[in-house]
Parts: structure tokens; C-alpha cells; sequence
């Protein structure tokens, strides 16, 4: 696989052994991060590319108050989706919670650090015994942070949109033990429920970056059910009455016309109707032809369109065999 060494600074690593100080050229759209103060969200520069099928039934779910489930192939764009309605509907940061085998219930709601606090106890009856004056309890709100699903429902006036990526991937129960949580939109934390009188009220950390917020007799209740965007790549069924619960998006695989949208919205000019990176069209049919023999994702096509654009001049077969594999192997 070769390529050409041309005065664009593509080529940054040359395996030459030699110390240089390079300019490293600007990163693809969905790769800056750009340094945003903490908290304020991921900024979406350009519109998500769907259909007015598949918007109906975002829609939809917002309507109803119900959770959206949205499945599909690796690359169509699932978790996606939650950044695409937040920036659109200006609900602020999206709330994260990604779910794999150790997953629980618990992990999205609160997590709270007795030991944290029984440390800190011990720390202030040391000092203030040594100053002959009454020791002070740690304020139990510091050593509560609530989850992502947490914070999503504490009261506002605005929804928060909480994406859960890849459901299916959690434990078998969790799913199940999610329904109550939907149908009540409300959770109870015990450690609070328990104090009374001036203590009826706790000041928690959230899962907000510097987040605080103040939770009522231990019960935190939404104002407005969350906008919950629930991600699947189909790899085990959910029970019938999570499902029933659940607003259901199956997200196609990209047609041809769609890819060209797609890879327009994320790379600007030059690949609208009528114009053309030199390649695009080489590089989209021959993605079509690997996708039906393998999985591969429409951010692969992407990667492959940047560096063409870019100036990387390797042959058809080099670009693709770099970018392009099959998720499940090589092609």
C-alpha cells in the first residue's frame, strides 16, 4: 500500500526514525472535542441525517412520555440519535449511562460513599478532640451522587434527555427492573429517607460536572418525564412488558442516497448533487458492495471519504482495506 508524499502534511508518521515537530492538520467533524467548559454538553454541528418515517416515531415517544428503544446494525447511528433530539429541541447535555454485564439498577440511580463519609467522621473527631470542641457530622448530601438516570429525573421544567447505550448487553433483570422506575418516575434513596426533621432536606452531587442539586424527604420525583433514548444491537430479546413500555425505532441501514446525505451533512461542500470529492462515488458503491457481505459501519465510509479528501491518493483497494473491514473479521 502506497502512497503519495505530497506537500499537504497528511503524511504525519514516516517510520523513519527521524525527531520532527509537525502541524497536525484539522481532525474529521466528528472527532473534535473542541475543550468545552464542563457541562456544556456536545455540540452538534450538523443536522442528523433520518428519515420522516423514523422522525414520526421519535416523535412520537416524546409525545407519549414513553422511553424510545431504538435497534439496528453497529454504525446506523443509534446512540446518536439522543445528541441529534437534545441539540434540536435545546435539552442541554445528555446524560450518559453506558450498560454492560455488571450493570445494575442501582449503578443509574445513586451511588452513596459510606465508607467516604465514615472516614471523614473519624478525621473531624480527631481535629476538633484535640480542640476540645463537639465534633460535627459530615453532611450525608456530599457522599450521595446520583447516577445518570438519577439526575434525569430530578424536578425541572425542561426534560433531560438520557441516553442508556446498549441495553442488551446489561444483566437479564435489568430491564424488568427499569418498569417501575418508567411507570412512577420517581425512586426513593433510603440513606435520605431516614432523616428527619432540618435534615428533611440533602444538597446531592449529580452526574452533572459540578452538579448539586437539593432532594426532599430522600424522594427524588420528575416534573417532566425524561426524554430516554434506549440503545439495542439486538443481541437478546426483552421482556414483553418492558417492551410495552417502550417506543420502538428500528433504524435501517443507510441507502446509497442516504450515505451521500450523511457523509454531505458531516463533510460540507463538495459532495452535494452534481459535485464530487474525487473518489466519493467509488468509495459509497464499493461500501455497499462489502456492507452486504459483512457488517460494517457508516462511520467507516466516513473515515475513507475524509482521508480522500484530504489528499491521502492510495489506491481504491489500499483506502478501503484500511478503513473499511468488516466489524465481525476482515472482509
Amino acid at each position: 500500500m502506497t502512497a503519495k508524499d505530497s506537500g499537504n502534511g497528511w503524511r504525519l508518521f514516516r517510520g523513519d526514525g527521524r525527531v520532527r515537530e509537525v502541524d497536525f492538520p484539522e481532525a474529521p467533524p466528528w472527532r473534535r472535542f473542541g475543550g468545552t467548559p464542563a457541562g456544556a454538553g456536545r455540540r452538534r454541528e450538523r443536522p442528523y441525517v433520518i428519515g420522516p418515517d423514523e422522525a414520526d416515531v421519535v416523535s412520537a415517544a416524546l409525545l407519549l412520555r414513553r422511553p424510545l428503544l431504538v435497534t439496528g446494525q453497529p454504525g446506523t447511528g443509534k446512540s446518536s440519535m439522543a445528541h441529534a433530539v437534545a441539540h434540536e429541541l435545546a435539552l442541554g447535555r445528555v446524560l450518559h449511562w453506558p450498560v454492560n454485564s455488571r450493570t445494575t439498577l442501582q449503578d443509574g440511580l445513586y451511588h452513596y460513599d459510606a465508607i467516604g463519609r465514615l472516614r471523614e467522621a473519624g478525621l473531624r473527631h480527631d481535629r476538633d478532640g484535640a480542640r476540645g470542641t463537639a465534633p460535627k457530622e459530615p453532611d450525608i448530601g456530599s457522599y450521595i451522587r446520583l447516577g445518570p438516570l438519577g439526575t434525569a429525573l430530578l424536578p425541572a421544567a425542561r426534560p433531560r434527555v438520557l441516553l442508556i447505550d446498549e441495553l442488551d448487553k446489561g444483566d437479564i433483570d435489568l430491564p424488568n427492573d427499569l418498569l417501575t422506575i418508567f411507570e412512577d418516575g420517581a425512586f426513593e434513596i433510603p440513606e435520605l429517607a431516614r432523616l428527619t426533621g432540618e435534615q428533611d432536606r440533602a444538597r446531592v452531587v449529580t452526574a452533572d460536572p459540578g452538579g448539586r442539586a437539593d432532594v426532599d424527604h430522600g424522594c427524588v420525583r420528575c416534573a417532566e418525564f425524561p426524554v430516554v433514548v434506549i440503545t439495542s444491537n439486538g443481541e437478546r430479546d426483552f421482556p414483553p412488558a418492558f417492551l410495552r413500555r417502550c417506543v420502538r425505532l428500528d433504524l435501517p441501514e443507510p441507502d446509497e442516497e442516504r450515505l451521500r446525505a450523511i457523509v454531505r451533512e458531516h463533510l460540507g461542500d463538495g459532495v452535494g448533487p452534481g459535485e464530487e470529492i474525487e473518489g466519493v462515488d467509488e468509495l459509497v458503491r464499493a461500501f455497499l458492495a462489502r456492507r452486504a457481505r459483512g457488517e460494517l459501519a457508516t462511520d467507516q465510509l466516513l473515515n475513507a471519504v475524509f482521508l480522500r479528501r484530504g489528499g491521502v491518493e492510495l489506491d481504491a483497494d489500499g483506502l478501503l482495506e484500511a478503513v473499511l473491514h468488516r466489524l465481525g473479521g476482515t472482509v
